[in-house]
């Protein structure tokens, strides 16, 4: 079956996709390779420096000293940086770790980010609620949308199908997964040419928002109801508490097996999946296991027409070839379409470069 599988793997990538901005592409199998060329840095973040499996950042002006596996082959250059750090994480062997923090606690503070504002606080995981390095997804995410919507760059409000249980002014929070709300949702898709997105593994929402400053609609899922509350309150610090995002908490799996009986299309879906993790049931999610059959299912939810499927993961046996090679599998050679991959990563002020996770995306 494997065989059958990698036989199928030519499909979409035969044809040559259309680059995101700020970015140039190189031919790399049946997919084409993007480059992401470094930008201007107008945002609230810094890679300070790399060294001994560490990464130091700066977040607004908050300086944080991170675990960072893929910094291992690099070596520290800014010693007096390092021991100013604000707050410093340490993992404890077995799974687990801690933050220490100069004063005892740091709160919570908003930070900037490619136009679009983040609640960043010190998560028990070691994560801080945002991925700088996945900014040149946010940014293709705002152009194409942007331009299916017409231009409109932020419609909020045109088009917006209502049905029962939604409310347009302050969001959808379905409650508990398949909730009345949820299975009562109009299924007869938009009114307008606006398009719609659905956000999978959505975490704190930064592609959402991306894609609902771009004026698109966005269908914002993810199964714990702490990182969709994070979420929100983001949207209110973007700006964008009014706009048409329904957000929802539930299984990712079980939500697009729904999606896929009421007969549900959207103009393009985004997926950030975890290596391992728990569903709003007892079901678990393993990436090995669980992502070819997700993707299959996703790939019948796309609309005809303008439509793309982007796929991210920082799972380090996911690489930028292995993802692609997953979305020609699930879209198959009828899809038509390009399909590109590029690595996601971060450089300090001297060009030194990390990688910390891998792209494809698929698009036509």
């Amino acid at each position: 079956m494997e065989g059958a599988r990698r036989a199928r793997s030519g499909g979409p990538g035969r044809r040559s996709g259309r680059a995101g901005p700020a970015a140039n592409v190189t031919r790399h199998g049946t997919a084409v390779r993007v480059h992401h060329r470094q930008m201007p840095n107008t945002m609230d973040h810094e890679l300070l420096d790399l060294g001994n499996a560490r990464q130091l950042e700066r977040f607004g002006q908050v300086v944080l000293d991170r675990p960072c596996p893929a910094a291992a082959w690099h070596t520290a250059r800014d010693e007096a940086a390092w021991s100013s750090a604000d707050a410093r994480f340490d993992r404890d062997g077995v799974g687990s770790g801690a933050w220490a923090a100069a004063g005892g606690s740091l709160p919570p503070w908003p930070v900037r980010l490619d136009g679009l504002t983040f609640e960043v606080r010190l998560a028990a995981s070691g994560q801080v609620g945002v991925f700088p390095e996945q900014v040149p997804v946010w940014r293709w995410l705002r152009t194409w949308t942007a331009g299916a919507a017409g231009g409109t760059g932020g419609d909020t409000g045109g088009g917006w199908a209502v049905g029962p249980g939604e409310d347009t002014a302050g969001g959808w929070d379905a409650g508990t997964a398949g909730g009345p709300a949820d299975d009562t949702r109009d299924t007869a898709g938009p009114v307008s040419a606006t398009p719609e997105i659905l956000n999978l593994f959505a975490h704190t929402g930064a592609a959402s928002l991306a894609s609902a400053a771009g004026g698109a609609r966005v269908v914002h899922v993810d199964a714990a109801r702490p990182a969709v509350a994070w979420a929100r309150r983001n949207a209110v610090l973007s700006g964008l508490a009014e706009a048409p995002i329904r957000w929802i908490v539930d299984d990712a799996v079980a939500f697009v097996r729904r999606e896929v009986r009421r007969g549900r299309r959207y103009a393009g879906i985004v997926l950030d999946p975890p290596s391992y993790g728990h569903g709003t049931g007892s079901g678990t999610w393993r990436i090995e296991a669980d992502l070819a059959p997700l993707l299959e299912a996703c790939a019948g939810l796309l609309a005809a027409g303008p439509a793309f499927l982007i796929l991210t993961a920082h799972t380090p046996a996911f690489d930028p070839d292995r993802l692609g090679e997953e979305l020609g599998l699930a879209l198959g050679p009828a899809a038509g379409g390009g399909l590109e991959v590029a690595d996601l990563g971060l450089s300090t002020g001297d060009g030194r470069r990390v990688t910390l996770g891998s792209m494809a995306r698929w698009s036509r």
